[in-house]
């Protein structure tokens, strides 16, 4: 672990600083894997990200371990369901937007294509440095706009360019630890499909 005190994020909250420490910033691929991803920052969406994190079990319970092929058979007695889960963030719009991200998933395996391939396809060159304060890094980006905007075509909701510059920056497409931090992402292998 690192010394604390250290940490760009997380610090004084063991499951934070576990999260900061081995997942944030690290390389993420794999359908189930980011379509996790965007789901949770979609409902992270005006809230703290701890919340998120404190609810995750919750979350990966309520929407099938975040399985695509799953979660796209969620109907409106699965959606009710997840009204009343208190559990999770129980807001309509984020969990139908949840079910119809799902679908969007197979409708990119239909088309040939995957969500890791689309994802990974806007992943900046990396910075020459890192930011040494958190004024200095971004809400969004060219990508992430970009990114949105590929998402939203492929039928993907609740996916504007802060909540895909927040996905870009969890899986790893971006390294935003500040300089100073003691963890260094492995962005070993960025691009497209494994």
């Amino acid at each position: 672990m690192t010394t604390p005190g250290l940490r760009c994020f997380g610090d004084g909250d063991p499951l934070y600083e576990t999260y900061h420490d081995t997942e944030w910033g690290v390389p993420v691929r794999g359908e189930s894997e980011l379509y996790e991803r965007v789901s949770l920052e979609a409902f992270q969406s005006g809230l703290s990200w701890i919340t998120i994190l404190r609810k995750r079990p919750a979350f990966r319970a309520a929407f099938a371990g975040f399985d695509p092929e799953a979660v796209a058979r969620f109907d409106d007695d699965d959606v009710a369901r997840l009204l009343g889960d208190a559990g999770i963030v129980r807001n309509r719009l984020k969990i139908d937007a949840t079910v119809a991200n799902a679908r969007a998933v197979l409708a990119l395996w239909e088309q040939g294509r995957t969500l890791t391939g689309l994802f990974w396809s806007f992943a900046p060159a990396p910075r020459p440095q890192r930011a040494t304060t958190w004024a200095e890094v971004p809400a969004s980006t060219a990508e992430s706009t970009a990114l949105a905007t590929a998402l939203k075509a492929a039928g993907f909701r609740f996916v504007g360019p802060t909540t895909a510059y927040a996905a870009m920056q969890a899986c790893g497409l971006v390294d935003d630890h500040l300089a100073g931090c003691p963890v260094v992402p492995a962005l070993d292998g960025r691009g497209g499909d494994p």
